[in-house]
């Protein structure tokens, strides 16, 4: 693949894994019994959150550092899809003044579905791991 478009990916990569990093770790700080609630007052089992928090934290930093990009770019494009459909959807795009619109899940799912069609070989751990021919 093209220099340029490694760096660009590498960029996707590294922006996706930080920001859903931070997330997961939010959940986390803010006590996962408080997520599971929030869950479960929107319709979802409680223990879904638990989760969410798991693939945002360990799941961004994997991503972060190279490892299962395309995987973890699949799954996070799904948590995109739920929490669009489920949750920010009525609010509009932009929000509606009493909650967040989905304009940045879409960015996140574009992010996502980027990375798990090209992949993001430069300073992956999957590069190490695999070698050049790697799926990463």
């Amino acid at each position: 693949m093209n220099r340029k478009y490694e760096w660009s990916a590498l960029i996707l990569r590294v922006v996706l894994g930080v920001s859903f990093f931070v997330h997961g770790l939010a959940k986390f700080q803010g006590g996962l019994e408080n997520s599971a609630g929030w869950f479960d007052s929107i319709g979802l089992p409680g223990f879904l959150a638990y989760g969410v928090a798991f693939l945002e934290a360990a799941g961004g930093i994997a991503l972060v550092i190279g490892l299962g990009t395309k995987v973890l770019s699949a799954l996070f494009a799904l948590l995109m899809i739920g929490a669009m459909v489920k949750v920010k959807l009525a609010a509009g795009f932009l929000g509606d003044g009493q909650s967040a619109g989905y304009e940045l899940d879409l960015a996140f799912l574009a992010m996502a579905v980027s990375l798990v069609l090209t992949g993001s070989k430069l300073y992956s751990v999957d590069s190490l791991l695999f070698g050049r021919s790697g799926s990463n």
